[in-house]
């Protein structure tokens, strides 16, 4: 992920385009629902400008209590943003502190932020409670808090804070999953607003203090090929004693992905087999401690990429004096083991704020299965446009038929699960600029390589929020052309954060459109009318954000990237104001004129500068130098910083020539 943001201050500050708030418009809690205030293009729903904060720093407290404060700031931001919260104090990166101070609002700091819960205890009705044996019941707890003006609490902290309970879900769900999101669709989804519909985990897992691990096992070199694959014994004896062990599978070079992967596991012990599983699977369940944090691949494969990792607990017969993890592993493996339960599973706190004051409805579903026909039946009940906001589990399926399976239901992608404060910044202005960034128009194309670089991501507006402002703020940036994809809808949801971005962006800083306009969506896969009416909208957004080139996602078919047609290219060019599409892509060298448009295939390549620039001499081996050549190429928005591009920068001399995308595109133009 990647990192940006600012504010511009200023009482009653108007959104430039039209996007501000007429005063007094919206002042009561149905205005945050309101189907159309903000004018014909909004999308979202609208929030009264902050006057003064109450905050505090959550960032020690459980997940138990940070949802309860989530729930209280839905509810009490709703009518007036008033409670603000800091998550990350202490980090590299402070984001929501900067972002605060950069609102340049009165503000009144509460050292316990849990005695806000007795400050505004007369804004809400009680407490609905949710049944710690059934984590997805905090979801639909979330869902009734909106519509019951209450918050989400276990039975005891209903109990320690006084608070009425208003609806008790103890005992109401078993756990199934189906059940449980089927009983919320059926019932409550005639209350909730149609305007979008979130997912959000119901759990979290989190690092337990002071825990040790011993590493095991390590791949020294950055193989990406699978040439190491194949069966290794883990011998983690010597974490014998307790009750159980606990192996954790990692990446040994966490810049540039390709982590540990394995496919078949055997456990034994004293010789004896205790266990046999392959990833995903049933017999895996009982022995995955922790698998949040990776993904199952094309093979079925477990893996995980830079700081991702995943954790098996095996518990041996007492007595055991040899424990052996044998597994079919390859690529960048870093194998640990401890004898210390490493985490511990909470409530998953984030964005819901926002939930709750807009009334939304909330559920889990990943998108395979059973749970993926649920969450169909989800797209179809909501409105052509209606975003799906939150994210998706990291399974077979995850996000690939996730947003597959929303761009089919007519439903743009909005990553938010970790956007905080996200009922303040929606409802604080600032100008934003609807000028697009002229042009350094280079008159005629020599015979050289012509590159345009782009960080990712920008369609993750938690990414804009977080990772994006802690890169953004590098003093290196600015030292080397660089495109950054952003959200535009951050005119609704974060005009502040997209205001200091475009206002603090240097001369070779160019905001782009993230894929693929107004959310992230795969176009192949949209009705076609109903694209039209996505594509119109991502047009208002850019027109009203500045925006004028677009990083954008295509469709896939047999596993592989598919160029974007000429009808949706067309449509692009129609209703949006891009001068230029760079799309994913994985085969040959792409650059074609498709709908009237110059569309550039994006190209990454691993690890940092130097592996980079190898990468990029590799890809124009065959370039003959007599004409000019276009290469659009991608950043690791994760792993990248401006002080890599400076690095990069540095080694790109003749014949290469590096420039922002609207000329990138301009000029291409010209040339096709």
């Amino acid at each position: 992920m990647v990192s940006r943001r600012a504010f511009l201050a200023g009482s009653g500050a108007v959104t430039a385009g039209g996007l501000g708030l007429v005063p007094g418009l919206m002042t009561t809690a149905q205005a945050a629902v309101s189907s159309t205030s903000g004018g014909p293009a909004r999308l979202l729903p609208v929030f009264n400008r902050p006057r003064h904060l109450d905050y505090g720093d959550v960032s020690k407290l459980s997940g138990g209590d940070q949802t309860l404060l989530t729930t209280l700031q839905g509810i009490v931001n709703r009518t007036e943003p008033e409670l603000y919260f800091l998550y990350d104090t202490g980090t590299v990166s402070v984001p929501d502190a900067k972002w605060l101070a950069d609102m340049h609002l009165p503000t009144k700091l509460y050292k316990n932020p849990l005695d806000l819960v007795a400050k505004y205890r007369g804004r809400i009705r009680g407490a609905v409670v949710h049944d710690p044996a059934v984590p997805d019941s905090l979801n639909v707890a979330t869902t009734l808090a909106g519509l019951e003006n209450a918050v989400v609490a276990d039975a005891d902290q209903a109990k320690a804070h006084g608070l009425r309970i208003v609806k008790d879900l103890r005992g109401m769900f078993d756990d199934d999953r189906v059940k449980t999101y089927r009983w919320q669709l059926d019932n409550l989804f005639p209350k909730v607003t149609h305007k979008l519909l979130a997912g959000l985990p119901p759990t979290r897992v989190v690092d337990v203090e002071g825990v040790q691990w011993q590493e095991i096992a390590r791949e020294t070199q950055q193989i990406r090929d699978s040439s190491n694959r194949g069966t290794y014994n883990l011998d983690v004896s010597s974490k014998l004693g307790k009750e159980a062990v606990y192996v954790r599978f990692a990446d040994s070079f966490t810049d540039d992905g390709w982590g540990a992967s394995i496919l078949h596991v055997v456990v034994t012990a004293n010789g004896a087999e205790i266990a046999r599983f392959e990833p995903n699977s049933p017999e895996e369940a009982p022995y995955l401690f922790d698998g949040s944090h990776s993904s199952i691949g094309g093979e079925g494969n477990r893996f995980a990429d830079g700081g991702n990792y995943w954790i098996y607990r095996f518990e041996p017969p007492a007595g055991t004096t040899s424990l052996v993890v044998t597994v079919e592993m390859w690529n960048q493996y870093l194998v640990s083991a401890t004898d210390t339960s490493p985490t511990r599973i909470e409530p998953f706190p984030y964005f819901r704020d926002y939930v709750v004051a807009t009334k939304a409805l909330v559920s889990w579903l990943p998108p395979g299965g059973a749970t993926g026909d649920l969450l169909i039946e989800h797209y179809a009940k909501y409105p052509t446009l209606a975003p799906y906001m939150g994210w998706f589990a990291n399974d077979v399926s995850g996000e690939w038929d996730g947003v597959d399976l929303a761009s089919k239901g007519g439903s743009p992608v909005v990553a938010a699960d970790f956007y905080m404060n996200g009922t303040v910044h929606a409802g604080f202005t600032a100008p934003i600029s609807d000028k697009p960034r002229p042009v350094r128009r280079i008159d005629k194309a020599k015979n050289k390589v012509y590159v345009t670089l782009t960080f990712g991501e920008g369609d993750n507006i938690q990414y804009c929020q977080r990772r994006l402002r802690e890169i953004w703020d590098d003093p290196k940036r600015g030292q080397v052309p660089t495109n950054w994809t952003i959200s535009p809808l951050l005119a609704e949801t974060g005009s502040g954060l997209y205001s200091y971005f475009q206002r603090t962006a240097t001369a070779n800083d160019l905001l782009v459109c993230g894929p693929s306009g107004g959310g992230y969506t795969y176009p192949a896969s949209w009705k076609p009318d109903e694209l039209t009416q996505y594509l119109k909208m991502t047009g208002g957004f850019m027109s009203r954000t500045g925006l004028d080139v677009v990083y954008a996602y295509s469709g896939r078919q047999d596993g592989k990237w598919i160029l974007l047609s000429e009808d949706i290219a067309s449509g692009y060019a129609e209703y949006t104001p891009t001068k230029g599409i760079m799309q994913t892509w994985d085969g040959d060298p792409l650059t074609v004129r498709q709908g009237g448009l110059p569309i550039t295939g994006g190209w990454g390549a691993p690890g940092k500068a130097a592996e980079f620039k190898a990468a990029l001499d590799q890809r124009i081996a065959n370039w003959d130098g007599a004409s000019p050549l276009f290469v659009s190429g991608l950043i690791g928005a994760w792993s990248w910083s401006p002080s890599d591009m400076a690095e990069l920068g540095a080694l790109l001399s003749d014949p290469y020539e590096v420039i922002l995308a609207n000329s990138f595109y301009d000029l291409l133009n010209r040339v096709l």
